[in-house]
């Protein structure tokens, strides 16, 4: 059973590099779920357990699901911000939303989702880790 989570949005600036686009100079579509990892490693820094220091107790967060809607094309040399939000939370998953914009004029670019598993070392699902579920609540208590 998972439960709401509502804590501050994690924003992150990222300004699109030509290695990103297509021969039309716009963003190829697969990049948009770089930019949700992107988004949701920044988020985990932010709350003070950065991706590596959860590696480091043994669990991992692989993708189980995804999805994207499209609204307009990012181009080239566009800065972009990406907002990231956990939307809930799981004795063993997690599920972030994510929004895309143009920074400049906050124009929609996409939104999308992504729901993660936690497993051990071992591959096995595993219960949140206990770090984890700390930064989460001391996010919690101190959200506005």
């Amino acid at each position: 059973m998972t439960k709401p989570f509502a804590v501050r949005k994690s924003v992150t600036s990222y300004r699109v590099i030509y290695g990103d686009t297509d021969q039309m100079g716009v963003v190829y579509y697969a990049n948009y779920l770089r930019w949700f990892e992107r988004g949701r490693s920044e988020f985990l820094r932010q709350i003070g357990l950065p991706y590596g220091k959860i590696e480091e107790q043994g669990f991992h967060f692989p993708v189980t699901e995804v999805s994207c809607r499209y609204a307009q094309s990012a181009r080239y040399d566009e800065l972009i911000k990406i907002e990231t939000e956990l939307a809930t939370v799981g004795r063993a998953t997690l599920l972030f939303n994510y929004r895309i914009a143009r920074e400049s004029d906050d124009t929609l670019l996409a939104t999308g989702s992504t729901k993660h598993a936690c497993i051990d070392h071992a591959g096995r699902i595993a219960r949140l880790p206990k770090a984890l579920e700390s930064a989460l609540n001391s996010q919690r208590s101190g959200a506005t």
